[in-house]
């Protein structure tokens, strides 16, 4: 199109109308943007890698709280195709603790726990670099990734590590992200196994999704991503998603858990881009985010 000069400038947009009952499900605009769906103005970030759109993101926070993931930046990109906000298994558990969701891995999670839960935390007691602790106890290998999924396998290729010592590979590192997380707020070593065990209950289901309590979606606590220095809110009732009416009704968590060999990835999928108009500015490498009107 801007070889053909069909478009005006090389850039195209995104408007995702999160309310089923309107006749317009949304618009994508090649060669610019509709102001009639953004208010104020979009705050853009340069694209760290071609290829997924990539950026550059900043600290999770849950109700304003840091989740104390991301803060020195993780890569994220903004993907239409994804209809959750999706991103590394163990801050989404942290998160659907938060908002109480629970998924089918709880099981597994806590045998982990239970066995090594209290080497893990005698380790990072002892200064040791997290990166190796699960190696140590004989859990992961130099080669060990995490849990997978259809959109990894596509990022990443095929996998050829043993699925069950790669599902305990990565139960074990998330325990260390977690108790790491609780030693930084100086809890108890009993405090830090018990609330081991709390996450546990929340990790997603394996297909990554998790479900909530469609009674307790008022109470559910806001959660930010901040994105070239400012805080993009997400609320409870815009992460949420309903499906079916009355008592038949379910409830699902927008935020499901996705790891990647290639290193931990952020997607922003639906979910976020419903509630932030994006733009893809491909004149200037870079994308933006405006709430949506």
């Amino acid at each position: 199109m801007l070889q053909q000069k069909l478009v005006s400038e090389p850039v195209f947009s995104f408007w995702l109308n999160r309310h089923a009952e309107d006749d317009d499900g949304g618009e994508l605009m090649f060669g610019g943007m509709d102001s009639n769906h953004f208010t104020g103005t979009h705050t853009y970030v340069p694209v760290s890698r071609k290829g997924y759109w990539q950026f550059e993101m900043g600290e999770v926070l849950i109700d304003g709280e840091s989740t104390g993931y991301c803060v020195d930046g993780c890569a994220a990109i903004a993907d239409s195709g994804t209809s959750l906000v999706a991103g590394p298994s163990s801050v989404i558990a942290i998160i659907n603790e938060k908002i109480g969701a629970t998924g089918l891995m709880s099981w597994e999670c806590k045998a982990m726990i239970s066995q090594y839960g209290d080497e893990i935390i005698e380790r990072l007691l002892q200064q040791m670099e997290p990166a190796t602790v699960c190696k140590q106890l004989g859990l992961c290998s130099s080669s060990s990734g995490k849990f997978r999924s259809n959109l990894a396998s596509v990022i990443d290729g095929p996998s050829t590590v043993n699925d069950g010592k790669e599902a305990e590979c990565s139960l074990c590192q998330m325990a260390v992200v977690w108790a790491r997380n609780q030693l930084m707020k100086n809890q108890s070593a009993e405090s830090i196994k018990s609330y081991l065990n709390d996450v546990c209950e929340h990790l997603p289901n394996l297909n990554g999704e998790a479900v909530v309590d469609c009674n307790e979606i008022s109470s559910m606590p806001d959660v930010s991503f901040t994105i070239g220095g400012k805080k993009f809110k997400l609320k409870s009732e815009q992460y949420i998603l309903k499906v079916g009416d009355g008592n038949q009704a379910q409830c699902i968590s927008g935020f499901m858990g996705l790891d990647i060999t290639s290193g931990p990835l952020w997607i922003l999928g639906d979910v976020f881009m419903g509630v932030y108009h994006t733009v893809f500015d491909y004149g200037n490498l870079r994308i933006g985010f405006a709430k949506a009107a």
